[in-house]
């Protein structure tokens, strides 16, 4: 039956990392049309968040467990939800998707499911969003993603209804009205821009020069995670590491925290390509994206050709203060002139036309199938113990089940062995492959 006008909505949010449960859960606030009852579900994986990083992000739900995917497609099977929103990295997408589409086959009625993007789309733009094609909406976070998600779609034959312009859900906070005391620069670091030593050193190395050059400043490096924590995108070289081989002035600081509460005392926010750049902007906050490494599609700095926001630290340490393009900024979802709160109302409107559509919603149909992909999509599914037709395999993760003190040591020590792998063992054979 269609959901209650006056009853809140039960929505379930499934993410893989800290990053994506911030955009899944505040982006579950943003789009449904009135009061909800939210229910989390962490996927279990490399990158499962940390209570601390549960804390940091600072979105509460009325309850939040750890999953497989099997585990996850159970419970929306038998648990009856109004909105599903995935938050996750594309390949989990299309698993879910097939594997919801075979849970909810014999259900007259099944929940509207909501996916997208975190922030700036600058890579793999064709794959990442065939994988999230079947869900009843993919949103966009700006008007210039909306128009290229179309033309996507549409050039494979593929239904192009989904796509709904948005904004990025965390956008907020007071805009900038004047310099703080002391003038507070914020370097946003990323975990994986850029990814060679020599590069991060560099960058380092400049942002501690900026504090020396400016001693009445206070010069921040904003952290996204701690050592052995992993985020959406793995970090091989914690700059925390390469910090204590630095001596440091008194006015230079690592800090963690969340970013909207860095933002509050940010005058000048610097970054490779980060995501943060677009927070920075929506508060009017200036902004600099680095061009010391070159403007290049593996840095991501790219996107940000025509904004105005270009420049490199020899300018920064000059003096410089980036003047953001209008035109740009406004095809960016920023909205800096005061649209924001109306950039979700297209998006909860099509959801309250799901919910009361008459006889429910047809089933879902992703554009890969066994037919439209059979040398991809059967691969993408076993990743998630699923089978071609979204069945989960014999012997996947019992459902239901929390895993016994066992299992959790073992898992524990996996995910330790793989991280020091990434951090520790990997950077060396990569060296030893450059001799």
């Amino acid at each position: 039956m269609p959901a209650s006008a006056t009853k809140p909505l039960r929505v379930a949010v499934l993410a893989d990392s800290d990053t994506r449960w911030k955009w899944g859960a505040l982006t579950a606030n943003r789009v449904t049309p009135r009061d909800i009852r939210m229910d989390g579900f962490l996927l279990r994986g490399r990158a499962t968040p940390t209570p601390r990083q549960l804390g940091e992000v600072g979105v509460r739900a009325d309850s939040l467990r750890e999953v497989t995917a099997v585990e996850f497609l159970r419970a929306m099977r038998e648990e009856p939800y109004d909105v599903l929103v995935l938050a996750l990295v594309g390949g989990g997408v299309q698993a879910v998707l097939h594997g919801l589409k075979r849970a909810w086959e014999d259900r007259p009625h099944r929940p509207v499911v909501v996916t997208g993007y975190v922030g700036v789309v600058y890579e793999k733009l064709a794959d990442g969003l065939l994988l999230r094609h079947g869900a009843d909406l993919v949103l966009a976070n700006s008007r210039q993603d909306a128009d290229r998600f179309r033309a996507v779609y549409e050039g494979v034959g593929a239904d192009a209804g989904a796509v709904t312009e948005v904004a990025l859900p965390f956008l907020g906070g007071a805009a900038h009205t004047g310099a703080h005391e002391p003038y507070t620069v914020v370097f946003a670091a990323q975990p994986s821009v850029p990814d060679s030593r020599r590069d991060r050193a560099y960058l380092l190395d400049r942002l501690v020069r900026h504090a020396r050059l400016h001693p009445e400043r206070e010069v921040l490096l904003k952290l996204r995670s701690k050592p052995g924590e992993h985020t959406t995108h793995i970090e091989e070289l914690p700059y925390q590491k390469l910090s204590q081989r630095l001596d440091l002035p008194a006015n230079f600081r690592l800090v963690y925290g969340h970013m909207g509460e860095v933002l509050d005392r940010t005058d000048l926010l610097v970054t490779v390509s980060s995501t943060a750049a677009l927070e920075s902007l929506h508060r009017r906050i200036p902004t600099a994206v680095l061009t010391d490494l070159g403007i290049r599609e593996a840095l991501g700095n790219h996107h940000f050709i025509g904004s105005g926001c270009l420049a490199s630290w020899d300018q920064l340490d000059g003096g410089h203060r980036p003047e953001p393009d209008a035109r740009w900024v406004a095809r960016q979802g920023v909205a800096t002139d005061g649209a924001y709160e109306t950039a979700f109302d297209t998006a909860r409107a099509r959801i309250t036309d799901l919910l009361g559509r008459p006889g429910g919603l047809p089933p879902l149909t992703p554009y890969y199938t066994p037919v439209t992909a059979p040398g991809y999509l059967p691969g993408i599914l076993a990743r998630h113990h699923l089978g071609p037709d979204g069945t989960p395999l014999p012997g996947a993760p019992a459902a239901g089940k929390e895993p016994g003190p066992v299992r959790q040591i073992v898992r524990r020590a996996a995910r330790g062995a793989y991280r020091h792998g990434v951090q520790r063992v990997a950077p060396v054979i990569r060296r030893m492959g450059d001799l």
